[in-house]
């Protein structure tokens, strides 16, 4: 039996949902709390402002997406199951992940969380690596690489340009074979 959400979960969780649907811009507190089924006011004795519990979103996202990674790894899927999945991931949530790249150009907290959050994948990926290590820049580049070329699949920019998607795809693949294959992939690869 799982125990019910706390309040702050449920307006993670409802926040998620608005931004997922609407993005940052197309919601506001007010939305969010009621979609959590509190009164507006709830919001102020868990959440600053919209972009706290987007912070706080982002965070569930990524903590979603290394859950569903390790559920596969463990199943032994391959990587082509992998890659699949982090593109689903980008592609379910692209209102989100657009104010995403959008609110890291913009706003302080949102960059330095994005920065947090490769910090916490690199040394995932660090402390699982077998072998020689990359070193950590080497890493993150990685990510950054999978980051985008998944956005870019999910958005269907290669698609817009007449280009298939099968290379961005081997790519993300190689990449995480780069990082260690199915054994040691990072928590998340944002």
């Amino acid at each position: 039996m799982t125990a019910e959400p706390s309040t702050s979960e449920r307006l993670v969780q409802s926040a998620m949902a608005e931004f997922r649907d609407h993005g940052f811009a197309g919601t506001d507190t007010n939305k969010i709390a009621r979609r959590a089924g509190f009164a507006p006011q709830t919001f102020y004795r868990w959440f600053k402002d919209k972009t706290e519990v987007f912070v706080a979103a982002y965070r569930a996202w990524e903590d979603e997406e290394r859950a569903t990674l390790r559920d596969l790894t463990r199943q032994g899927a391959r990587l082509e199951a992998l890659v699949d999945a982090i593109i689903a991931q980008h592609r379910s949530h692209r209102k989100f992940r657009r104010s995403l790249r959008s609110l890291s150009l913009e706003v302080d907290d949102m960059r330095l969380a994005r920065a947090q959050s490769r910090a916490r994948q690199a040394e995932r990926i660090e402390r699982a690596s077998s072998g020689v290590p990359l070193p950590r820049a080497d890493i993150v580049v990685r990510l950054l690489q999978i980051e985008r070329l998944a956005d870019a699949v999910a958005e269907e920019e290669l698609a817009d340009m007449g280009l298939d998607d099968a290379v961005a795809r081997g790519r993300i693949g190689q990449i995480l074979a780069e990082l260690g294959g199915t054994d040691t992939l990072p928590a998340s690869v944002e």
